[in-house]
């Protein structure tokens, strides 16, 4: 049974046990997208599914209690649609990873690779970044786009690696991301596994 122990924003403890739920039915997979021999994992149809979605909020605020999460960090875009109705139940900051010249205020930034190419992710300085921060996306693949943005908070706002949690919905672990989360000294932890690209 996972007991979600942390209060919401009204001030009611939320008690949630743990029940089978398939969310692969409501995932579509799409081959040869973006490039072939990719098996994309489309979430939006999981989006469209309310009863799906919610169970998938309720488990993924289920592992934020768990760490005892002080801020939700969402990485763009997919990373804001998961996080925020996380850092809404418990009244906790949510802060914007974003791609270049999307922040309006002075930003501190990470390059990396990704399975397509490169690119950055920028955080503004201002944002309130301490305590135990939870990462959250909607998919680990080869780690990338997760370790720039945790490695982003380990080094500017110097948050022990400890106390970082990746948090997101689907692993792909053919492609060894959560692996290399791990080996880096960071948590991770997702909700369900594709095998395969």
């Amino acid at each position: 049974m996972d007991t979600l122990v942390k209060k919401d924003c009204l001030g009611k403890k939320l008690i949630y046990i743990k029940m089978e739920f398939d969310f692969k039915k409501h995932i579509r997979t799409i081959v040869d997208y973006p490039i072939k021999g990719v098996h994309f994992r489309d979430i939006t149809s999981l989006l469209e599914e309310p009863k799906a979605f919610k169970e998938c909020i309720t488990r993924l605020s289920v592992e934020a209690a768990k760490f005892d999460a002080n801020c939700i960090v969402g990485i763009e875009s997919r990373g804001f649609v998961f996080g925020a109705p996380i850092a809404t139940k418990f009244e906790l900051p949510l802060i914007l990873a974003r791609k270049p010249n999307k922040l309006p205020n002075k930003t501190v930034s990470k390059h990396f690779q990704l399975e397509y190419g490169e690119t950055e992710l920028h955080i503004q300085e201002i944002s309130p970044i301490e305590g135990k921060v939870c990462i959250v996306d909607d998919l680990v693949a080869t780690g990338g786009t997760a370790l720039a943005c945790a490695d982003l908070i380990h080094e500017y706002w110097n948050i022990d690696k400890a106390n970082i949690l990746i948090l997101a919905v689907i692993d792909l672990p053919g492609l060894n991301g959560s692996n290399l989360i791990k080996e880096q000294g960071y948590y991770v932890k997702t909700l369900l596994e594709y095998e395969g690209a």
